[in-house]
């Protein structure tokens, strides 16, 4: 029977998990529950805790797609730390790096109480690894780091996954329509000085050249704006990527504009 996977932000038990005593029918029956929610979910593998079940029963698909039955499983060697990008039912839709052994040895039970062991490395390993992390009532936040898990709980804040939910960048695009603006206001300066030093008829001349140049700065504060409230909708969590900087920058823009256009219009 399929059953309903208990997923973030349900609360799972922080109990470890019962060992399992009596290889009987409802055993039998958990197994099935897993492998038929394992199929309709197109899972890796599940561990009975998060379907609701706090018995130490794990069901996991090995290379060829086959399901191998993990029962009362303890790892007791590993080798080849490797950290690499996850994703767990548990939180659906979102992925973290998450530093796990390459290769695992582990004893346990079959459905028939008899003692094995099995040797797993890469894919294989990893799932096994993240469901036994859930018979200990975890789930792979705590395997990681402090910055991992910090980038983690934005993606669960925001619901996004990618690399835009990220840290913010350090540069950004609008920036650099921001570095022209100032730039053309600095050229309009130097325009203002050299105004006191040519005749009258050339200062027609400049302040045309000053005019044209205040639309380029009214038009790259406008791109700055523009690009400024895209990368705002990217990188929800920087505070400088909020409208009340871009509004202030271009303001300020804007003030220091119009007192340059006010002394060119009465000095030239």
């Amino acid at each position: 029977m399929v059953k309903e996977i208990i997923t973030y932000p349900t609360q799972m038990s922080l109990e470890y998990g019962i060992d399992v005593r009596t290889f009987d029918e409802k055993l039998f029956a958990l197994l099935e529950d897993l492998k038929d929610t394992i199929k309709a979910n197109n899972l890796d593998g599940l561990a009975a805790y998060q379907i609701g079940d706090y018995h130490n029963v794990i069901v996991v698909k090995d290379d060829n797609g086959e399901f191998i039955e993990l029962i009362n499983p303890r790892i007791i060697k590993h080798a080849d730390k490797t950290v690499e990008e996850e994703t767990t039912a548990y939180f659906p839709g979102l992925s973290a790096k998450v530093a796990r052994y390459n290769e695992i040895s582990l004893v346990y039970q079959d459905r028939n109480g008899q003692d094995c062991s099995l040797q797993a490395k890469g894919k294989l390993a990893r799932v096994i690894q993240r469901k036994v992390d859930y018979t200990f009532g975890g789930n792979f936040l705590i395997k990681l780091s402090p910055e991992e898990k910090d980038l983690f709980e934005k993606k669960l804040s925001s619901g996004i996954d990618n690399a835009i939910a990220q840290e913010c960048p350090t540069t950004f695009v609008r920036d650099k329509f921001k570095k022209v603006s100032d730039i053309i206001k600095i050229l309009m300066v130097l325009i203002l000085i050299v105004s006191f030093f040519v005749p009258d008829e050339t200062k027609a001349t400049l302040w045309n050249t000053q005019l044209f140049a205040s639309m380029g700065v009214v038009g790259f504060d406008i791109a700055y704006f523009l690009y400024g409230m895209y990368e705002a909708r990217i990188y929800k969590h920087c505070t400088s990527c909020q409208i009340g900087n871009f509004i202030g920058t271009v303001a300020i823009s804007f003030i220091k504009l119009s007192l340059l256009i006010i002394l060119s219009y009465f000095i030239m």
